[in-house]
C-alpha cells in the first residue's frame, strides 16, 4: 500500500519529463495515486498526453489558467468522473522574457500582469474550485523558489509574483483550514526545465548551487518529488501554510 492509495488528484503545469511537476507525477502515481493531467494548448498536448497516459491517466485536459472558465471546467469534468478529488499540484509560471534579462525597474506594466496572473492568481480559482471537491479534505501542493524571499539576479518579476504566491498559500491555508483543505509550497532549488531555460544565466546559478550549497550539487527532480509527496499525504496531516524547502540548503547560504 503507497502513501496515496485511494486518492485521486491534477496536476496542472507538466511540460515535459523534465518538469518539476512530472517529477512529482511520478512519485505519486509510485506511491498509489490516481492522476489527472491538464495541458496549455495542442503543441504541448503532444508532450504531455503520452507521459500521462504511460501512468495509466485517462483523464487529460486543456486549460488556459489565465481563464477562469477554463479552470472551472477542469473540475467540473473531475466531479463528473470522480465525484471528488483529493489533491492538487500547481506548477504553473511564465513570464515575459524580456522582464527577466532586462533590469527588474524596466518590467513593463504588461509583463508584471501577465506574471503575477499566470505564476501566482492562479493558485486562487483552483483552490476555489477544487475546494467543493474536497468534501472530505484534501492538500494542495503549488512551487515556488528562493527569489521569493532573496532578490535572485535576473529572476525578476518572476521572484515578486513568487513572492506573491507564497503570501496566497498563507491566506488559503487560514481560509480553507476549518474544511480540513491543507494548501502549501514546495521551494525547489535550480532545476534544468523548460521554464529555467529563460533565466539568464542558468547555468551559473547552477555552479553557484554546487559551490555554495551544504550538499555541494543541485537537487533533482525526485527529491522535489518526495517532498511535495510528502505534503499531498497524510504524513502531513498537520503541516499547512508552510514553504518546504528542497534546495540542498542553498537558501542557508544564498547572498
Amino acid at each position: 500500500m503507497g502513501l496515496m492509495s485511494g486518492k485521486r488528484g491534477v496536476i496542472f503545469g507538466v511540460a515535459n519529463d523534465k518538469s518539476i511537476a512530472w517529477g512529482t507525477a511520478q512519485k505519486l502515481h509510485e506511491h498509489g495515486a490516481e492522476l489527472a493531467f491538464t495541458y496549455l494548448n495542442e503543441a504541448l498536448e503532444k508532450r504531455v498526453r503520452p507521459l500521462a497516459e504511460s501512468l495509466g491517466s485517462e483523464i487529460i485536459l486543456p486549460c488556459d489558467v489565465t481563464s477562469d472558465e477554463q479552470i472551472e471546467a477542469v473540475f467540473a469534468e473531475l466531479e463528473k468522473r470522480w465525484g471528488k478529488i483529493d489533491f492538487v499540484v500547481h506548477s504553473v509560471a511564465f513570464a515575459n522574457r524580456d522582464d527577466l534579462k532586462n533590469p527588474f525597474s524596466q518590467t513593463s506594466r504588461d509583463g508584471f500582469r501577465l506574471a503575477m496572473d499566470i505564476s501566482a492568481y492562479s493558485l486562487i480559482p483552483m483552490v476555489r474550485y477544487a475546494a467543493p471537491l474536497m468534501s472530505e479534505g484534501g492538500s494542495v501542493v503549488t512551487m515556488t523558489y528562493l527569489g521569493a524571499v532573496r532578490a535572485v539576479p535576473q529572476y525578476n518579476v518572476m521572484g515578486v509574483a513568487k513572492a506573491a504566491l507564497e503570501s496566497s498559500v498563507r491566506y488559503l491555508a487560514a481560509e480553507f483550514g476549518e474544511k480540513n483543505i491543507r494548501v502549501n509550497a514546495v521551494s525547489a532549488g535550480p532545476i534544468k526545465t523548460l521554464a529555467a531555460s529563460g533565466i539568464g544565466d542558468f547555468k551559473k546559478k547552477l555552479h553557484v548551487m554546487e559551490e555554495r550549497s551544504p550538499l555541494k550539487r543541485t537537487v533533482t527532480q525526485e527529491e522535489v518529488g518526495n517532498s511535495a509527496l510528502y505534503l499531498l499525504s497524510d504524513l502531513a496531516s498537520g503541516v499547512t501554510g508552510e514553504v518546504h524547502y528542497v534546495d540542498g540548503g542553498f537558501s542557508i547560504v544564498a547572498g
